[in-house]
């Protein structure tokens, strides 16, 4: 298991917000930290690439919406898609608990991104300190080397930890939960991704009336079963009537009113 772990905590680091080496924030946090790929990936490492994927599809929905303005983050993506993600497929209790479990390993993430952060201002000092000496070699250390070993061991170690001891315990350690804290884990990790749809809906629709369209493939998948083709090809022929034969707004029209004539009245 300890080889599983090792590659797990090596994806963790190159999907980080700061690595540079899959074409920076392109290839590692956008591509390979996102939670259905990284779900794809923990699964075929751990052997079960279904699992995986259904586990990253749940917990992608909940995420869907975050962004992360100037290194703001509510919870830690990183740690969400590898971690998380990989103990919730060992823990064999579904993507609901899988859901909840993620959202607490995101949570307790930003603590070690905010740790990292700290350590990177250390060595821009250093860095500094080199500048002012006309040393070369400091300014490569402390700007490119040693900002990216901070990062690797602070991903690399929590990952390979969590999973390579959590692959013998979390199964003992979840059924030794009552019934009435994993029923809760399943409710919670249930409304979760609702969340998440929510707020994207709320950040993408400028009208309400456009509700109605979400409505519309609510019901094709859930009362009609269509599949994703079918479920696409309802959503273009939408779009087309709504951008193609939408009524044209109406200019406002001022009517001149006809002024009395002071001239008139003589």
């Amino acid at each position: 298991m300890w080889f599983e772990a090792m590659l797990i905590g090596i994806l963790c680091y190159l999907g980080a917000l700061s690595s540079p080496w899959l074409l920076g924030l392109t290839g590692g946090w956008y591509i390979l930290s996102r939670p259905l790929v990284s779900g794809m990936l923990v699964g075929a490492i751990l052997g079960d690439v279904q699992t995986g994927i259904i586990i990253g599809v749940a917990v992608q929905a909940v995420y869907i919406a975050m962004v992360t303005p100037g290194g703001s983050m509510p919870a830690d993506l990183n740690f969400v898609a590898f971690p998380a993600i990989a103990l919730g497929i060992l823990s064999g209790k579904g993507p609901e608990v899988a859901v909840a479990l993620a959202a607490t390993i995101g949570i307790m993430g930003t603590v070690l991104f905010n740790a990292m952060m700290v350590l990177n201002s250390y060595w821009n000092h250093r860095a500094d300190a080199a500048v002012e000496k006309g040393d070369e070699r400091g300014i490569y250390l402390n700007s490119a080397i040693w900002p990216q070993v901070t990062n690797f061991l602070l991903r690399f170690i929590p990952t390979f930890t969590a999973v390579f001891f959590g692959a013998r315990y979390i199964n003992a350690f979840m059924d030794s939960l009552p019934g009435g804290v994993l029923t809760t884990m399943n409710v919670v990790g249930g409304i979760l991704p609702a969340v998440g749809i929510a707020i994207l809906l709320k950040q993408i629709i400028k009208s309400y009336s456009m509700l109605i369209y979400f409505l519309v493939g609510f019901i094709c998948i859930v009362f009609l079963k269509l599949n994703m083709v079918a479920l696409v090809m309802v959503g273009a022929l939408l779009a087309l009537i709504h951008y193609n034969y939408k009524p044209e707004p109406q200019a406002a029209t001022v009517q001149a009113t006809p002024q009395a004539d002071d001239e008139d009245e003589f």
